[in-house]
């Protein structure tokens, strides 16, 4: 049996793992960027080593009997559905959730206001990602949102690059960084603080930051019912109060560099002609039952760099049913429904499957779950009847005959023998590689 997992972060390669160890299953894992890990490597912050240490674990699942990397290959472009399910008896998409969610006010899309997406994927060295996309030659800069990613585009913006040169942030980003004016940053939330949903351990990091003075405006710490009932059933959110308490108190001690936390400030407009000269905030109220109301009261706040991280959604995936508005494919314990009736051989994990919830742990339950109601089609006989014996370097041929340059396993063990050596010769771990040109070359593909 040959089974295909599109996506090669935690939810695919989870999924390929309790595959292969189920036995008698080949797995291709194939990933359209030319290395492995999706949002472990692009996604976490540089500086959050002990997170980005999983790919330790993750790796072992590539040594694996009949597991097979398929890296630089685009589902939808180099191979389609049809061909999936010519090679294939069964596929698990697992694409996440590839784009951010808008705020849909005015002023936008002017020139300097982003995606969060579109920053992370900077410092991160996504291949996609264009090298000159920021200059950071603003001042002031407003995040808008107030959970993990937003308070990493923070971190990321009020740090001095010397305390990030010891991560594996691309070179190029630290360059710019270096040269970075930042010296306010704003974290924007439209509803109180008892319903920010940032860990602890990511808040508390913001206090930690050299040579920056975070403030709070006791104001924003107040709570209503629903709040205190909030407060009563979670530690997390306690623990969360009584780090912003703590900083609400304090006296900003004239440090170079200001981290503001607003809370109860909806964003109603981003200010500016051509470019971003500010965010018109209204100031909102809590009702009592865990949402806010708007009040008369507005406040222009002068920046010239605007961040949404409101949350992502996934994109449509050709040949296979969407829904639109929750961003993901319906689908019944992973099983790919369209109009209610199961899509024989087609299955979903990860967030293109629940959406964009939990933590990388979060993933491996998931796919437990998709890949048994796969093995128990293949069981039942609802799989699709494969019309010839599925030969496993067909795909390979397929791709060749496309011009498709593919990174095998050992292609990305050269990826990664070169930025470690790049790194070294920096005095750090690791320097990250981007570009993929230069990934296919250190791939030895070029």
């Amino acid at each position: 049996m040959r089974v295909a997992v599109i996506g090669s972060g935690p939810s695919g390669l989870y999924a390929a793992e309790v595959l292969a160890k189920a036995g008698g299953i080949e797995v291709d894992i194939i990933e359209r960027l030319p290395c492995p890990y999706g949002l472990v490597r692009y996604g976490v912050a540089p500086d959050h080593e002990k997170i980005k240490s999983v790919i330790k674990t993750l790796e072992t699942i590539f040594s694996l009997d009949g597991v097979r990397f398929l890296g630089n290959v685009e589902v939808g472009t180099d191979l389609t559905l049809d061909d999936l399910r010519q090679q294939y008896d069964a596929v698990i998409h697992a694409s996440g959730a590839a784009i951010d969610r808008r705020l849909n006010i005015p002023g936008e899309d002017l020139s300097g206001s982003f995606s969060a997406t579109e920053f992370v994927a900077w410092y991160s060295g996504h291949p996609d990602a264009q090298v000159d996309r920021f200059t950071l030659s603003a001042t002031a800069a407003v995040v808008i949102g107030v959970g993990n990613v937003a308070v990493d585009v923070a971190r990321v913006l009020a740090k001095q690059a010397d305390h990030l040169a010891v991560t594996d942030m691309p070179d190029h980003v630290l360059d710019v960084l270096r040269r970075s004016h930042i010296e306010d940053v704003y974290v924007v939330g439209r509803r109180g603080a008892a319903q920010a949903k940032f860990t602890t351990k990511e808040l508390r990091e913001l206090g930690e930051i050299p040579n920056v003075d975070v403030i709070v405006d006791p104001a924003d710490l107040v709570l209503d019912a629903a709040s205190e009932v909030a407060l009563a059933e979670s530690s997390a959110l306690r623990r969360n109060l009584e780090v912003l308490t703590e900083w609400a108190n304090r006296t900003p001690e004239g440090r170079p560099r200001r981290l503001h936390l607003r809370f109860l400030a909806r964003p109603e407009a981003v200010l500016g002609t051509d470019v971003v000269e500010g965010v018109r905030l209204r100031r909102t109220e809590l009702d009592g039952h865990g949402g806010v109301t708007d009040t008369d009261t507005a406040v222009d706040l002068p920046a010239q760099l605007v961040f949404r991280s409101v949350g992502y959604k996934g994109v449509p995936i050709d040949g296979l049913p969407f829904d639109e508005r929750n961003g993901v494919v319906p689908h019944q314990e992973g099983r790919v429904l369209r109009d209610g009736v199961a899509v024989p051989g087609q299955y979903v994990a990860g967030w293109i499957k629940r959406g964009p919830t939990g933590v990388i742990g979060t993933n491996r339950h998931d796919a437990k779950e998709t890949v048994a109601s796969l093995l128990e089609d293949r069981d039942s006989g609802a799989l699709p009847v494969p019309a010839a014996t599925r030969d496993p370097e067909q795909v390979l041929k397929v791709l060749a005959n496309r011009g498709v340059e593919v990174v095998l396993w050992g292609g990305w063990q050269a990826i990664d023998a070169a930025e470690l050596a790049l790194g070294q010769s920096q005095g750090r771990e690791r320097a990250k590689i981007s570009g993929r040109p230069a990934l296919l070359t250190a791939a030895q593909l070029k």
